[in-house]
């Protein structure tokens, strides 16, 4: 039970006295309220002290000490007031011995000097302090206790009995205190404007003392004031439940033991507990909810047949006829099952040809606004062209508009006619060359403005990296601010439309960032804005001012590109600021006898050394063939991203250039469609022949984009094809393989790569043809 309980033995004597220092053992959790606080270094009476001490005024009892659980019932009448002092001393009542906490031992001391005896120490203001001391501590022990306690100096404390000061010497014994007794002291301070006295607070929570003083009642009226001493456990009491009581609301805990449960004796067999799978059978009684009988007309019973029916047998039924007339309703059945399964198909076949036909319709309008888009792009590109792609469209515009007009001369005029139209043809070519060439300075001029941006857009770009967490972090370094206010004052010095004030601000903020370093470059740069600002004072009109100007912009920009002045730019420079590293692969062009790098150098597959750059080459088909490698060019990157994406180690595609896939397309696969015949190389596609290996030229197919997508779906491309088709397809690619072999780096990627397919598509290849011939009545190759 949780109300805590403590028992005090029997005593042995007939009159022996009830005992005044009793030891009580605590566990966790336990709480003892209304008692007074004790020193925790108190002596314990042993039960041999306890024998050697009687007391004849004690009558044999038995008691046991309680503890109440709540405030409420501690007997408030037994409480002891001192009117003269209004200090309350709280008491406990003995009469319910059940209720007492732990294991008490009480015990007697045969030495008096180390009996003890509780001392009440009432303090200025009412309030009183109770300690328990052995009786031979003097009153300086006293002092040094309560000092430690009250926080002062045990030299300004006065103690006092009964208005007659105590000295330091005298004992508890002295003062007249017997063993076990009790003595009330008054303290006070010598200085009470310094050091007052003041009461120790109370704890927020209470917590159990180490000593109580309790009274016990004795006989009749008579009381006697017992020391008890707490023993605190060391283990934790184990909650093992318990229950309420409803009207008191008092909770009673089960006790714990520290005996381990009995176990079972062993049988000496080996036990298993299962469940069955038996089936369980239950019998239920049921009653109709209705009870019915009949009654017929007997002796002593009439019944009326006035309501009575006569009923007739019909027409005798077979089972031949009954299994007739089933198996006609099964075929009545049958045919409207059968018409509602037709009609529903035929539903689902119409809304597919819906289906079908809007889809038609959505391509076809797709490729039509593929095509217009096309068309107008290309018209773009020839009215605005920017890139050297657009010249070269222009060019083999001119060239096929030149093959036409010189036909249709050839075709329709002789003689001097003839001549006359030639020459006339070949005035308006050269007119259209001009004009090509206009357009190709103006369009030079702005892609190199837009380069000059671009370059220095980056050079003024932050550094930017991603955290780790997914934000991206940009940062200004001090190279990056510099190329800025290099950027920005490139900018103001090209600017058009400013007045002479805002231009000579621009000379002056350009002739400070230039005075930082002294070169000749620099000097230059400043020598030019002293004559421009010379000039500007002079009045001369801004159209005079455009060369100068040109020039310093253009001596400025090669400031801005110098990595001396502008750190940033190192890293964008084509041409490495190294001398001897820009000896390295460095070749010489046979035609305009350049020395250019070797990205400047277009080389094909075929190539076995450097001969012409990319520019003479360039000159050379604007001049003669004016053929436009536009289309192969988006082709081959096609077939690039698509290689990458599948195979990322693919070499081939790397290798091949416009030149050998023009070859590929034009001679190998005619221009067109394998399958199709589609001849428009803006819808062509290059892709695999086996869509698991690798491609090559021995291995591809060119197709339309909805064709390539279809054969990319295809698992087995010898079942989906005909015999012809893809006997047809590898001679092609013998084709292409007895061309491409003769590169020295395509012979060792085929020899490396392809060597067992080969061996295993021809075996597949023979396997397919046995099978075909055996069942070529019945199967119906796909047409070319």
């Amino acid at each position: 039970m949780s109300e805590q309980r403590s028992e005090i033995p029997n005593l042995r004597e007939e009159k022996q006295s009830v005992p005044e220092v009793i030891t009580v053992t605590l566990e966790r959790g336990d709480h003892v309220e209304n008692l007074e606080e004790a020193p925790q270094t108190q002596s314990v009476v042993t039960q041999s002290e306890l024998e050697a001490t009687p007391d004849d005024k004690a009558e044999e009892q038995d008691c046991l000490v309680e503890v109440p659980e709540d405030q409420s019932e501690v007997d408030e009448s037994s409480e002891t007031l001192d009117p003269s002092q209004g200090q309350t001393e709280a008491q406990v009542d003995l009469r319910h011995p059940e209720d007492v906490l732990g294991q008490t031992e009480t015990t007697f001391s045969a030495d008096v000097g180390n009996s003890t005896a509780t001392v009440k120490m009432l303090l200025p203001g009412g309030h009183m302090m109770t300690v328990a001391f052995a009786i031979g501590l003097t009153a300086q022990e006293l002092k040094n206790h309560f000092a430690d306690k009250l926080k002062i100096p045990p030299d300004i404390i006065q103690v006092s009995l009964d208005g007659n000061a105590v000295t330091d010497s005298d004992t508890l014994i002295s003062l007249g205190v017997q063993p076990h007794g009790t003595i009330q002291l008054e303290m006070s301070s010598i200085d009470p404007e310094n050091h007052p006295i003041r009461p120790v607070k109370l704890q927020t929570e209470y917590n159990m003392p180490d000593v109580i003083t309790i009274r016990v009642q004795t006989d009749g009226d008579t009381y006697q004031d017992v020391v008890v001493e707490i023993e605190r456990a060391t283990q934790k009491k184990a909650f093992l439940g318990g229950y309420r009581h409803k009207v008191t609301g008092t909770e009673f805990h089960h006790s714990a033991v520290q005996t381990l449960p009995k176990r079972p004796a062993d049988k000496g067999v080996e036990t298993f507990r299962r469940d069955t799978q038996t089936v369980e059978t239950k019998s239920q009684a049921q009653q109709c909810t209705s009870t019915t009988a009949t009654q017929m007309t007997s002796i002593g019973c009439y019944m009326s047949n006035m309501e009575d029916k006569l009923i007739s047998p019909g027409q005798y039924v077979t089972a031949d006829e009954c299994l007739a007339k089933k198996l006609k309703a099964v075929v009545v059945l049958q045919v409207y099952v059968r018409r509602w399964q037709a009609k529903r198909r035929m539903n689902e076949l119409r809304c597919e040809k819906e289906r079908r036909l809007q889809w038609l319709e959505k391509e076809e309008a797709r490729k039509k606004r593929e095509r217009e888009e096309q068309k107008q792009a290309d018209l773009q590109r020839r009215m605005n062209p920017e890139t050297k792609e657009d010249f070269s469209l222009l060019y083999s515009a001119l060239e096929k508009w030149r093959r036409e007009e010189a036909d249709r001369i050839n075709a329709t005029l002789s003689g001097a006619e003839r001549k006359c139209a030639l020459y006339t043809l070949l005035n308006e070519e050269a007119q259209h060359i001009a004009s090509i060439g206009q357009h190709r300075l103006v369009a030079a001029e702005r892609s190199q403005e837009k380069a000059v941006q671009t370059l220095l857009d980056k050079c003024a770009a932050p550094k930017k990296w991603r955290a780790s967490d997914g934000k991206m972090i940009e940062m200004d370094t001090v190279s990056t601010i510099r190329a800025k206010d290099l950027r920005d004052l490139y900018a103001s010095v090209n600017m058009q439309g400013q007045s002479q004030d805002e231009r000579q601000g621009v000379l002056l903020a350009l002739k400070t960032t230039v005075k930082e370093h002294d070169c000749k470059l620099t000097r230059e740069i400043l020598e030019l804005i002293d004559r421009e600002t010379d000039l500007l004072a002079r009045g001369v009109k801004k159209t005079n001012l455009e060369g100068l100007r040109k020039r310093l912009s253009t001596l400025f920009l090669q400031y801005i590109k110098t990595p001396a002045f502008n750190p940033e730019v190192s890293s964008l420079l084509k041409v490495p600021p190294d001398s001897t590293q820009q000896r390295k692969k460095v070749y010489r062009c046979k035609s305009c006898n350049k020395y250019l790098p070797c990205t400047g150098f277009s080389l094909s597959v075929s190539s076995s050394q450097v001969a012409r750059c990319r520019q003479c080459l360039q000159l050379d088909n604007e001049a003669r063939r004016r053929e436009d490698l536009s289309l192969y060019r988006k082709i081959l990157q096609h077939l690039r991203y698509t290689e990458a994406e599948r195979h990322p180690e693919a070499k081939i595609t790397y290798l091949l250039q416009e030149q050998d896939l023009r070859y590929l397309v034009d001679i190998v696969w005619g221009a067109q469609s394998a399958l199709s015949a589609w001849d428009d190389l803006q819808d062509l596609e290059m892709v695999r022949w086996d869509r698991l290996q690798e491609w090559s030229p021995w291995n591809c197919i060119l197709l339309t984009r909805d064709e390539a997508k279809a054969h990319l779906k295809v698992e087995n491309i010898h079942q989906a094809y005909g015999s012809t088709f893809v006997r047809r397809l590898q001679h092609k690619h013998m084709l292409a393989q007895s061309y491409f072999s003769q590169i020295p780096d395509m012979a060792a990627l085929f020899s490396d790569m392809d060597s067992e397919p080969a061996a295993h598509s021809s075996l597949l290849m023979a396997e397919h043809d046995a099978t075909a011939t055996e069942t070529e009545p019945q199967t119906t190759p796909v047409q070319e």
